[in-house]
């Protein structure tokens, strides 16, 4: 019986770690993206997405990296193209990538987080995002090959990233009740770091850097942490229920 375990103890341990995930902090270096501004006293203090999204997604990372194999496009603060992160989910053979971006608008009223997943949509709204997340590479256009294998890309990952958005954005929705932000839901969207990752993936935005109130959330310490625990728990979840692989050892 004992060695029954042991071998039973090897082999889920083998499926955990053959499981791997690609975290991507969005921008970078002089990719600053969104830019959010404060008051502090008579000053103004101002912040950058590409360290908010640094800050979040490194918790991400460490609380799955007990349970996975888990990697980070960048640790640092430094730019990144995006065809250099899909090379990286292909030099890994990720089987998932998560984009983690913080949202902007002019009107500094807009708040709330919301979770996207790669496929083509006619939702206008959606569109401002996209435009906002895809113009940051300016260094990276999509050509025609490209586009021709948008469909396929489109048609291999489009479900189970719906699967994988349902269950992420679950855990995200009691974050957002628990500190009154707005739920803006599962989303489609063309997003090109997604897109040339070709593989199942989301891409979330956690909140609003134009929003003054929601910025100073999003720079709390504790809401970090429990957003972070929110995104671990959901990709652990879909892990568990629908890939079938169970991190809990014997």
């Amino acid at each position: 019986m004992k060695n029954i375990l042991i071998i039973l103890f090897i082999i889920c341990s083998f499926q955990v770690e053959a499981f791997s995930v690609l975290l991507d902090p969005g921008h970078g270096g002089e990719d600053i993206g969104a830019v959010g501004k404060l008051k502090v006293g008579k000053k103004t203090k101002v912040y950058y997405e590409k360290n908010l999204t640094l800050d979040i997604t490194k918790q991400v990372y460490e609380i799955l990296k007990k349970k996975f194999s888990v990697y980070m496009t960048r640790t640092i603060d430094r730019e990144i193209p995006l065809l250099e992160r899909a090379a990286l989910a292909d030099k890994i053979n990720a089987d998932l990538f998560v984009s983690i971006h913080i949202n902007s608008s002019k009107n500094r009223k807009a708040q709330g987080m919301e979770t996207y997943y790669l496929d083509n949509h006619k939702n206008k709204a959606v569109n401002k995002v996209e435009d906002l997340e895809n113009f940051s590479d300016k260094k990276h256009t999509i050509d025609p090959i490209q586009h021709i294998l948008t469909d396929l890309v489109i048609g291999k990952t489009v479900e189970t990233s719906k699967k994988l958005s349902k269950f992420v954005h679950s855990e995200l929705a009691g974050v957002a009740k628990k500190y009154k932000m707005k739920n803006r839901g599962i989303k489609p969207g063309f997003f090109y770091v997604l897109l040339l990752a070709k593989r199942p993936g989301l891409l979330i935005e956690v909140g609003f850097m134009s929003n003054p109130k929601e910025l100073k959330l999003m720079l709390t310490p504790r809401f970090q942490r429990r957003y972070a625990q929110a995104v671990a728990r959901g990709i652990t979840k879909y892990i568990n229920q629908v890939v079938g692989i169970r991190e809990t050892f014997f």
